[in-house]
């Protein structure tokens, strides 16, 4: 990551969460300690944010947000060929005229592309995905109604009386925070409730997690790993969460890191 994308990334952090230690932004950033103390150095020089003892803090108060957990903006540059091969592979199980649901999601996101050639009928609480597909693609796109959250560029309803429970779907493809053997977490009980009423409306559930959300954790569970029908993730998996998913009978699709790109270049 270039030196003005990670500084974008950091900013953008603080926006979120306030107070974020050296730790957390090589986690966003993929960079070192040392990279990522110059930078909070560089920043703070520039009145970008405030430099504190094991980390940086914005300058203000994070404004509400209304969900917890990092934005859109800085999700999406994370693990990119991981999520593009993924997203790849979850539309190959898909048929032309099949009713399925997309939620919200970086991973999720990056479905758009291979979508642009099918005509599926598609259902997306997601912004950005139901924008996409309606201007580059001949699928049928319906969108939840409710709140809109800027930051994650999503729509959640509170009720019970909204348009969800009006969709079946063959399939329902979503991200997580992080998957454990309690399975799958997610940090926000708004977000949780919308995700179970999707959930709710599907035959299979399936997974879309870089490997990396092998390793996170929270404090709420969004749905037990037994009601998981499919995880796609990359090879960065190890063989320890892989005979977690077995045990839970979690079918375990394994695509290496830029599958998307070489069958694109092939093409």
């Amino acid at each position: 990551m270039h030196e003005k994308d990670r500084h974008r990334v950091i900013c953008s952090a603080l926006q979120d969460r306030s107070l974020a230690t050296v730790g957390d932004l090589c986690a966003l950033t993929g960079a070192s300690e040392a990279t990522v103390r110059r930078d909070i150095n560089t920043l703070d020089a520039q009145k970008r944010l405030r430099r504190v003892r094991g980390g940086a803090e914005a300058l203000a108060a994070a404004p509400f947000a209304g969900l917890s957990g990092r934005s859109f903006s800085v999700n999406e540059t994370m693990h990119i060929a991981e999520k593009q091969a993924i997203a790849a592979a979850a539309v190959d199980l898909c048929q032309d005229g099949e009713p399925i649901i997309i939620n919200g999601g970086t991973t999720t996101f990056q479905m758009v592309h291979p979508l642009a050639s099918r005509r599926m009928q598609v259902f997306t609480n997601s912004f950005p995905i139901a924008e996409h597909l309606l201007k580059n693609s001949q699928n049928t796109i319906m969108l939840s109604g409710g709140i809109i959250y800027r930051e994650q560029n999503i729509v959640l309803s509170p009720f019970d009386n909204d348009v969800t429970s009006n969709f079946y779907a063959r399939r329902m493809f979503m991200g997580a925070q992080g998957i454990g053997p309690l399975g799958l977490m997610e940090q926000d009980p708004l977000l949780i409730q919308a995700e179970q009423k999707l959930i709710g409306q599907a035959d299979e559930l399936i997974v879309l997690v870089d490997s990396s959300k092998f390793a996170n954790r929270s404090s709420l569970v969004l749905c037990p790993l037994d009601r998981i029908d499919t995880i796609i993730t990359d090879e960065g998996i190890d063989d320890r969460n892989a005979a977690m998913l077995d045990a839970a009978d979690v079918t375990l699709i394994v695509v290496p890191a830029g599958t998307a790109q070489k069958e694109e270049a092939a093409s």
